[in-house]
């Protein structure tokens, strides 16, 4: 067969081809991320803090110690909050571990009736908002909830105690532990355990000796980003930490809305970034040094057959509804009841009507920008020619946004574009960015599962570079691109700390409309927040599941890429 020779205008736009995909994502992070951050450095070690226009007490009685970036330690109240949200997030990374790994283990390991169900399920957590979450947690253990009512009438009152917090990370972190347990296990040899079994080792021993050092790798991967999410996080932290435990994010968002210490924000900012970073590097570092596996006969899953099992299965699925589906379950209950209380006119008043469109025109927006720049950035990752640190260091650029937490990205915006702060393009360019690196992971993993021969069968016929993507490569990958547009619209429709920073009163989302609610005292406010967070969810849920399809996101039963597993993990990183 003869093949036609490649133009050579073609061979000039495949050279530069990844400069040209790169060049509108790179001017986008450069004006969203890059440069907003570089200004709360600024602000963080020179700026001096300005409230009501007077220099900041401290400032001027302290000189240049004051506005030193280690002034924070010199502070009671924000050591605490520092000290604190390192506590926690550790704490939630010792409980999921505590209570994953068993879990896991009984996932991959056992068959029974509703397994496949229950591995889909275990993304619900990864789709809600975080404020629906907390509303959950508060549905369930709150002064009125199923069993915090129950709980305050007999004297025990769990407003203003760390486990409220505690609790809410567990929901959303404790699947992501479980699955990437989950996920290791179906990488153990049969073999292997088949000998190890024939030599006598004890079940136990062989899960010692084999099964846990193929986890370890994945648990200490999936535990970085644990601590990542909690540290960093927001609406949980806003709604259950209460004024004593709340986080370092909380922190910054009351010095910079209530006390207009810019200053002493940007310096806590810049800490909290390090910290974040600390745990990137980490989960970057056992990401890159995790080995690809090779090609092993799974163990297939028994079915469970003694009381023993039975019975360990039985409390295996308990932990995980009290854990993942109570709060759930506890907020569909309490919106049910605000409906029979007479809520209704909540969702018909024009007040929740234009926080409903402004959701998902903005969230409609987001996505359609973050797809055209998750796209352009990942074809632009694939087209280059570089290897090694340099095609890492172009893949890990779409993750900076997961690295600084939404109240960071939308204080350093605040601080750069004070003229535009309350502008609808800065608002819709911080939802794209939080959006963004959803669609380019996903893309980035499918298109490393490509085979070339396919591209290059397709050019060697002829075919221009446009039509080799729309005709060969874009079918290929358009269930990534699904689902990684699924975790964007998740995304946007929960987001929650940038309208709170950056949002008009005109511009009220879902989101910012609950927390209105939830900030008025009564019960009939309580009610209304409620229900808005069950409408929110539905919606959510929703679109996830119109957007990806019957694409599954979720942990596997079958084999996959290293690759692609790091890419659902990363998919699944949301702004507190």
């Amino acid at each position: 067969m003869q093949t036609r020779p490649v133009p050579s205008n073609d061979l000039m736009v495949r050279r530069w081809a990844p400069v040209l995909l790169a060049l509108l994502p790179t001017l986008f992070m450069l004006a969203m991320l890059l440069a907003p951050t570089l200004r709360l450095v600024w602000e963080g070690l020179w700026g001096q803090d300005l409230a009501l226009g007077l220099p900041d007490e401290a400032a001027l009685n302290g000189g240049e110690e004051a506005s030193s970036i280690w002034s924070i330690w010199q502070d009671a109240d924000l050591r605490w909050r520092m000290g604190w949200s390192l506590l926690q997030a550790a704490i939630t990374c010792g409980l999921t571990l505590l209570l994953g790994v068993p879990l896991a283990w009984v996932l991959a390991r056992w068959q029974f009736t509703g397994c496949a169900w229950v591995l889909r399920l275990l993304m619900l957590p990864f789709v809600v908002p975080t404020l629906v979450a907390a509303l959950g947690v508060l549905a369930l253990w709150g002064p009125r909830g199923w069993l915090g009512a129950p709980l305050l009438a007999a004297g025990v009152e769990l407003e203003e105690t760390p486990w409220l917090l505690l609790y809410g990370n567990l929901f959303f972190n404790l699947c992501l532990v479980v699955r990437a347990g989950v996920e290791a296990l179906e990488q153990v040899s049969q073999t292997r355990l088949a000998a190890a079994r024939t030599l006598g080792a004890t079940a136990w021993r062989a899960f010692w000796r084999i099964e846990w050092p193929m986890m370890l790798p994945r648990l200490a991967s999936s535990l970085c980003l644990v601590f990542l999410y909690c540290f960093s996080g927001f609406g949980l932290a806003l709604v259950l930490g209460g004024q004593r435990y709340a986080t370092v994010e909380v922190e910054i968002y009351r010095l910079v809305a209530h006390e207009l210490a810019l200053a002493q924000a940007s310096r806590l900012a810049l800490w909290t970034l390090g910290v974040n970073l600390l745990a990137a590097l980490a989960y970057a570092w056992i990401e890159q040094n995790l080995a690809s596996p090779a090609r092993t006969v799974p163990l297939p899953r028994k079915p469970v057959q003694t009381w023993v099992q039975r019975s360990t299965l039985t409390l295996a699925l308990l932990v995980l509804l009290a854990v993942c589906g109570a709060p759930l379950l506890a907020i569909v209950w309490r919106a049910l009841q605000a409906l029979d209380a007479g809520s209704m006119a909540v969702l018909q008043n024009e007040e929740t009507i234009s926080a409903l469109r402004n959701t998902a025109v903005f969230a409609s927006a987001a996505v359609v920008f973050a797809t055209l720049l998750g796209v352009l950035h990942a074809l632009a990752v694939h087209a280059s020619r570089t290897t090694g640190w340099g095609k890492v260091a172009a893949r890990a650029a779409s993750f900076l946004p997961l690295v600084a937490s939404p109240i960071m990205i939308a204080f350093g915006l605040l601080l750069l574009y004070p003229q535009w702060s309350a502008s609808l393009v800065i608002l819709l360019g911080a939802y794209t960015l939080l959006a963004t690196p959803f669609v380019a992971t996903a893309l980035s993993a499918a298109l490393d599962q490509l085979p070339a021969s396919y591209a290059q069968a397709a050019a060697t016929l002829g075919a221009r570079p446009w039509r080799v993507f729309w005709r060969v490569t874009l079918p290929l990958i358009l269930p990534a691109l699904r689902r990684g547009m699924a975790f964007a619209a998740a995304t946007a429709l929960g987001e929650f700390a940038v309208s709170l920073f950056l949002s008009r009163p005109e511009w009220t989302t879902l989101t910012t409309l609950i927390n209105t609610h939830l900030g008025r005292p009564g019960e009939a406010q309580l009610d209304a927040a409620m229900l808005l967070s069950a409408l929110l969810m539905l919606l959510t849920l929703a679109t996830f599941t119109l957007l990806e399809g019957r694409g599954s996101a979720l942990p596997h039963t079958s084999h996959h890429s290293t690759q692609h597993r790091q890419t659902q993990d990363h998919s699944n990183i949301r702004s507190p």
